[in-house]
């Protein structure tokens, strides 16, 4: 297993190849496209220690990320702030002009990541040639990748400069894909979890439940403590206040290696979302 660094509390973090300091629980915001709702979560989410916020161009929602933030009465240079290009704006021009719209929307100046979203063929190497111009401008503090498989990883740093600092993907116990994380470690990549829930599926697992019971924990709370002790980030989305406040309840306890292993060994491949082999580009 990978070596993680102490996982001490809700501002704590893992720290990129490039020196970042990324927070390693974060605030998702998929699928949350009503502005009010958004911005009340965020809010709700840095009141309580939150620093990672995570949108995407595709979440329709930039501009209630970034009121969120704002109104939120932290600094801007305290938060840690993640979007995605994505599949139409890709191509070089193409992303460096959805780069401006979303800095626009969110009314930043600079991000802390920006990732390409999934995959194109064809297209993600000119995508990355434009976020590594980005990045030498100073426009981004990080840059990575979400939905790439060890091979668009492989593709892609035959011929990049700077080797992708995030992966971001489908994670959860149906699908570990431990050899990508494998990969991912080697290469100093650091993997990040969306949909760790299985899309709610995960509560409907028996060993989530007895875990649960063993640890006096909710099922979301053993998931997204199994994801930190691995060395993996996690961005559970929600926008109600109380599931927002528990979810970041996972600093008290430790599941142990053979819980983990256990976890681990309930991998079926089953994914909750696209396959990036096979997305509808």
């Amino acid at each position: 297993m990978k070596n993680v660094p102490a996982i001490t509390d809700i501002k704590g973090s893992f720290e990129l190849r490039n020196g970042v300091k990324m927070p390693y629980l974060g605030l998702g915001t998929y699928q949350s496209d009503n502005e009010e709702e958004v911005v009340e979560a965020i809010k709700s989410a840095i009141q309580l220690g939150y620093r990672h916020i995570d949108t995407a161009a595709a979440y329709k929602n930039e501009e209630g990320v970034g009121r969120g933030i704002r109104e939120s009465g932290i600094d801007r240079s305290d938060i840690f702030l993640v979007t995605k290009v994505w599949n139409s704006d890709q191509g070089y021009e193409e992303t460096l002009k959805a780069f401006d719209a979303s800095l626009q929307r969110l009314g930043v100046d600079y991000l802390d990541l920006y990732l390409i979203h999934w995959p194109v063929a064809g297209k993600y190497k000119e995508t990355w040639r434009a976020l590594e111009h980005l990045y030498a401008q100073k426009k981004i503090r990080a840059i990575g990748v979400s939905n790439f498989l060890k091979h668009h990883l492989e593709d892609l740093m035959s011929e990049c400069k700077v080797v992708p600092m995030v992966n971001q993907m489908e994670f959860h116990p149906y699908l570990v894909q431990q050899d990508l994380i494998d990969f991912c470690t080697s290469n100093g990549i650091q993997y990040e979890s969306w949909s760790p829930f299985m899309q709610g599926k995960v509560f409907e697992l028996d060993i989530c439940s007895d875990l649960a019971k063993k640890y006096n924990k909710s099922v979301a709370q053993i998931i997204l403590r199994y994801n930190l002790q691995k060395g993996i980030v996690a961005i559970p989305k929600s926008v109600h206040a109380k599931r927002i406040a528990s979810n970041a309840d996972i600093f008290d306890f430790e599941l142990s290696n053979d819980d983990i292993i256990f976890l681990d060994g309930l991998e079926t491949g089953e994914r909750s979302g696209p396959d990036p082999d096979n997305f509808n580009f």
